[in-house]
């Protein structure tokens, strides 16, 4: 990114209107005793200072002309000048004299200031050592009150210990006593939640027994059906061979070891389907079982974030009641369970359902005009039927993602294909129009697109400099936000030509979005390190400032109306709760330092790329990856720091499935799916 224009200049404070400041007190001359005698003033008197160090005078020196100084000081001058530093009279060594009163006052002076300001052990100290006369007597008088002095300080500082150690020890026990609390609360939960499972494990087990009892008693009155039949069958082959046997065909005794000889084939037969569908009930059962195993070791690799995710669900739970469309569609609802237990279930079941990535699909993006292939963008359109690419190639690229899916990767050509004058920074289909799609470049220009014509429908270009992104609204098809290095944020309707509404930040914007629920609401992502959360019908000031990040803010993008996914390059992608207005989780594990490396997400799961050239797939309630997939190079000659300077640039999951688009700095496109 380019540097930050400056903003605004702080208004500089304005500075209080100085005191007067009062008048020297009139000077006093040498004879006057009172100063000395008041000893009071913090501050010497200026007629006690030397004129030419400004200091109280050492070895106080009278010159002719009536004027003191430090000796030291007077001389030192008198070696270069022949006049008085203060009235410029003509002045040698021999017109200095000793100031002797000075000289006693001073050291009175300072001696008085001293011994306002030393302890009574140093007036004492001082005492002694001027060898007052002190009897024995009043000496032990002396050490025993000392003594007892002593004494009694020990007492009050054992005292003023014994309270910070109970202070300590009382509020240890109220912090343990909580925990103890907590704890059994917690105990409580998963007592009764425990339950609930067997009880609910016990209604599956019947209902299996239940269920496998039909299917044996319909395959059993399948196999008596299909003896009856054959019965009839071998009678009606013996009555209709009958005139064979007149004419000299098979004799009886042949014809009923046929018979027998098929019924033998037909028993056998029927046995070996029977023992056949055995063997693969049971080899499914084994199969379940592997993945019921790796599913529980999943649960324990991230046990402590899933103990964590349970007892927030169970201590905290929802406001407000959740409908039966809002749950999961593959749980049932269960007599007993809370509504913490289900929630916390869905997570389980979603998070140890998948455990890596798969390559279904791959394309190569880039084309022999442009060596640069980076794709900087990659998005589904409305109905997931296209998908669009855009980077530094200047081409936006329509694919029809069904023929990707079914055709060879060397016959994948794109079905519109789009120039632009410039570098392509940002694709956003209109979730209404399923023609339009906008894009933003390097030269700061915001475009629509009509993908049926292939023109451009408006072109926006207020913009001063490069716009990092761009972003349709859900709830109004004419309406579009775009950020740029401006440091503006623009407010556009496709029935205008220029903005409706424009937001000055004081750093540069990487990524605007808005609310899927509202029309009103805008995240902001800037290079202060913030999200900023605007209300369009008050620009004013954000409606909060989500802070946290250490970097530059790369992406945000919305999991729900009220929860925000924000990606910077200090390598967190972290989770805000737009409406409390709280941070709720942070997630790492991938690299990203310096560049764009994409953010996707769904109700689950959020998706990134890494700058080790690896696609992360997080968990939307654990901190830490649930798979990643790493890019290979398809250049077996390339050199090392050549491979390890790819990176991921994009990446784009397919409405709430677990298929996800991705994109590296290569121009290698791959559609990866979530597995087992």
């Amino acid at each position: 990114m380019e540097d930050l224009s400056a903003g605004p200049f702080v208004p500089a404070v304005k500075s209080e209107p100085s005191k007067p400041v009062p008048s020297d007190p009139p000077s006093l001359s040498a004879g006057d005793t009172f100063p000395i005698a008041v000893g009071a003033m913090s501050e010497p008197d200026k007629d006690f200072l030397c004129p030419i160090c400004m200091q109280l005078i050492k070895d106080a020196f009278l010159t002719s002309c009536g004027h003191s100084f430090c000796y030291m000081c007077i001389i030192i001058h008198l070696r270069n000048k022949s006049d008085c530093p203060c009235c410029g009279h003509y002045l040698t060594n021999s017109h200095l004299f000793p100031n002797f009163l000075l000289d006693k006052l001073l050291k009175k002076m300072s001696a008085r200031q001293i011994s306002k300001t030393a302890s009574p052990v140093e007036h004492f100290r001082q005492t002694l050592q001027k060898g007052c006369d002190v009897t024995i007597k009043e000496l032990d008088t002396l050490l025993s009150l000392l003594a007892e002095k002593k004494r009694k300080m020990e007492q009050e500082e054992a005292e003023r210990n014994m309270q910070i150690l109970l202070d300590f020890l009382h509020c240890l026990r109220k912090q343990k006593v909580d925990e103890l609390k907590e704890v059994q609360t917690d105990l409580q939960f998963i007592k009764e939640d425990i339950s609930a499972v067997e009880k609910h494990r016990m209604d599956l087990y019947r209902a299996r027994d239940r269920y496998s009892m039909k299917l044996r008693m319909l395959d059993d009155s399948g196999g008596r059906k299909s003896w009856y039949s054959s019965k009839e069958d071998r009678n009606t082959s013996g009555l209709m061979s009958s005139p064979l046997h007149l004419r000299g065909g098979l004799s009886s005794g042949s014809l009923t070891k046929k018979n027998e000889g098929k019924s033998q084939i037909s028993s056998h037969g029927h046995g070996a389907q029977r023992k056949d569908a055995i063997s693969g009930s049971d080899s499914q059962y084994i199969n379940q079982s592997g993945l019921a195993l790796v599913r529980k070791k999943r649960v324990h690799t991230q046990f402590n974030d899933l103990q964590e995710c349970y007892l927030q669900k169970r201590r905290h739970p929802a406001d407000k009641a959740h409908s039966q469309q809002e749950r999961d569609m593959n749980l049932i609802t269960r007599e007993g369970y809370s509504a913490g237990l289900e929630d916390f279930q869905s997570v389980l079941t979603t998070f140890t359902r998948y455990s890596r990535l798969r390559v279904i699909s791959e394309l190569r993006h880039g084309d022999i005009f442009h060596s640069a292939n980076i794709v900087s963008s990659i998005e589904f359109d409305r109905d997931d039927d296209l998908f669009a690419t855009a980077g530094v190639s200047r081409c936006i690229k329509v694919f029809e993602f069904s023929t990707v899916m079914n055709e060879p990767a060397d016959a994948h050509c794109p079905v519109v294909e789009m120039s632009t004058r410039s570098k392509l920074s940002c694709l956003s289909w209109n979730k209404f129009a399923k023609n339009q799609i906008a894009s933003s470049d390097y030269e700061g220009i915001v475009t629509v697109w009509d993908v049926n014509t292939r023109k451009s429908l408006m072109e926006y270009e207020e913009h001063e400099k490069r716009a990092w992104s761009v972003d349709f609204s859900r709830t109004d098809p004419s309406m579009l936000v775009s950020g740029s290095d401006d440091c503006k944020v623009k407010i556009w309707c496709t029935n205008q030509e220029n903005s409706v509404l424009n937001i000055d930040m004081k750093a540069n914007i990487c990524c605007v979005k808005y609310n899927p629920g509202s029309g009103n609401y805008i995240a902001v992502g800037s290079a202060d390190h913030n999200i900023h959360y605007y209300d369009l019908r008050n620009i004013s000031h954000p409606v909060h400032v989500f802070s946290g990040h250490r970097k530059a803010v790369s992406y945000v993008k919305f999991l729900s109306d009220d929860e925000l996914v924000s990606a910077s390059t200090d390598g967190t992608l972290r989770l805000w709760d737009v409406k409390e207005n709280l941070p709720v989780r942070t997630f790492r594990g991938h690299a990203n330092e310096k560049n764009f490396v994409g953010l996707s997400v769904n109700s689950e799961y959020i998706a990134c790329g890494s700058e080790t050239n690896e696609v992360f797939v997080y968990h939307k309630e654990i901190s830490k990856p649930l798979t990643w997939h790493r890019f290979g190079s398809p250049e077996v000659d390339d050199a090392d720091d050549e491979a390890g300077s790819y990176f991921i640039s994009a990446v784009c999951w397919k409405s709430d499935s677990p298929t996800i688009l991705t994109a590296n700095s290569q121009g290698t496109i791959k559609v990866l799916v979530l597995a087992a």
